[in-house]
This record gives structure tokens, C-alpha cells and sequence, in this order.
């Protein structure tokens, strides 16, 4: 990314000495306004980026969740149409308890497998990583004693 906020040496200025024996003072001071520049100018890029990333993000999510509501929908669709066709050799309300079992049992496989997942994460803390930890600070304690 080219730097668009370097600023170009100052001239001496009148009445100092040549530029390169100005106060070691002077140029800290100067360096020091530079930099302060260069930091605002490189936050008021970061906040620009973000806010059209945000802007962006936001769209996005909106169109994804508006996604969401036609998969759904389109789903319903799907399940009537089944329940059509099953009702072509069977009366409708038979055909309607057939789908609504299987979507029954599809529901809870879901959940099941929900369940199991969510216990397998718990406890939410990183065990691992704690553990890690408490192995260090005995290590370290060990070492001290000696």
C-alpha cells in the first residue's frame, strides 16, 4: 500500500543553522509532529475502511437473511408438494401424517446431534489452555525452589 501521508523534510528554517546541524531537539520535535500526523492519518483511513466494510457487512446480512426466509419458504413449498403427491394413493390427511412423521424424526436426529455437540463443548472455558497454564506456574515454581 503506497504511504500517502509522508510529509517532505521542512527547509531550515531562517536564522538556524544548515540543515544538517539543526538542535537534536528541533528534529525530535519535528519527528515527533510527523509521526502524530502519520498515526491520525492512518486512523482516519482505518475508520473509513471499517465504516464501508461495515456498510458492506450490513447488506450482506440482509440479503443473506432474506435468503433464509425464501430457503424456508421454498421448504414449506417442498413439504406440501410431497404431501400432494403422496395423497394421490392415499387420502390427504394420511399422506399429511406420513411427511409430518418424518420431518418429526428428522427434527430429533437434528436435536440429538445438537445436544451431543453442545456437551462435548462444555465447559465453555479453554480446558486445554488452562491446563497448559497451571503446568507452567508449577514449572516455574519447581525452578524457583531449587
Amino acid at each position: 500500500m503506497a504511504d500517502t501521508h509522508r510529509t517532505a523534510p521542512a527547509a531550515p528554517r531562517a536564522g538556524s543553522a544548515a540543515a544538517g546541524e539543526e538542535p537534536v531537539g528541533e528534529l525530535v520535535q519535528r519527528a515527533t509532529e510527523q509521526l502524530t500526523d502519520l498515526v491520525r492519518g492512518e486512523m482516519r483511513l482505518a475508520q473509513a475502511e471499517m465504516t464501508e466494510k461495515g456498510k458492506r457487512f450490513g447488506k450482506g446480512g440482509g440479503l443473506f437473511g432474506g435468503a433464509g426466509v425464501l430457503g424456508f419458504v421454498t421448504l414449506q413449498a417442498l413439504v406440501a408438494t410431497a404431501i400432494a403427491a403422496l395423497a394421490v394413493p392415499l387420502p390427504v390427511w394420511a399422506a399429511a401424517l406420513i411427511v409430518t412423521g418424518v420431518l418429526a424424526v428428522a427434527t430429533g436426529l437434528a436435536a440429538l446431534a445438537g445436544r451431543k455437540e453442545i456437551r462435548s463443548a462444555t465447559p465453555p472455558a479453554p480446558q486445554q489452555t488452562i491446563d497448559s497454564v497451571k503446568a507452567d506456574v508449577a514449572e516455574i515454581k519447581e525452578s524457583a525452589q531449587r
